[in-house]
């Protein structure tokens, strides 16, 4: 499991990393906004962010809903006592609001269901990738259908055969045919 740990707190940062080391896994921290963004869209994709509020270059509320809507990663947004309600109006569902002061067992608590959530969401986005893709496959089949007359079937083996000799996906193939009849 990789974990993300942004905070501009050196102390806070110390104690959620030993905390997560007892857990297992790969901890990488950042001490800002822009720089959390960075590690993420360099190609970083943690299992769990856990954003200590507030950033030296931001609140950090527009960096935990960014983080939950486009990563897969589980979502734990700290904060002070006094405005965790009117934050969590405004998170999406899968971030998990944790009021500062916290002890080891809050926290806990709120990291036990990430991996499950975890899981959930990379499934679903692998669902709605493979829904996406044969959406693009059944339009180049009815493209062929229209230009070339060929029934479902043959629509469906020229695709497989395509992509079987050529080396590439079907998705390729599709792409390929709806570029050339599509213009």
């Amino acid at each position: 499991m990789t974990s993300l740990i942004i905070s501009s707190n050196q102390e806070n940062i110390y104690f959620i990393e030993q905390f997560l080391k007892e857990i297992a896994g790969f901890v990488v921290t950042a001490y800002s906004g822009n720089e959390a963004r960075r590690i993420i869209s360099g190609g970083t994709e943690p299992d769990l962010v856990i954003i200590d509020t507030p950033l030296p270059d931001e609140f950090g509320l527009e960096l935990a809903t960014m983080t939950a809507e486009t990563t897969v990663a589980g979502v734990i947004l700290i904060c002070r006592n006094d405005i965790s309600e009117n934050i969590s109006h405004n998170l999406p569902a899968d971030v998990t609001v944790v009021v500062k002061p916290f002890s080891r067992e809050d926290f806990r608590n709120a990291i036990e269901n990430f991996p499950e959530i975890t899981s959930v969401k990379r499934e679903s986005t692998d669902i709605m990738t493979k829904i996406e893709e044969m959406r693009l496959i059944n339009r180049a089949k009815c493209t062929l259908i229209e230009y070339l007359d060929f029934t479902e079937p043959q629509a469906h083996r020229y695709i497989e055969k395509q992509a079987m000799n050529s080396r590439r996906t079907r998705r390729e193939v599709a792409e390929k045919i709806l570029d050339t009849y599509k213009k």
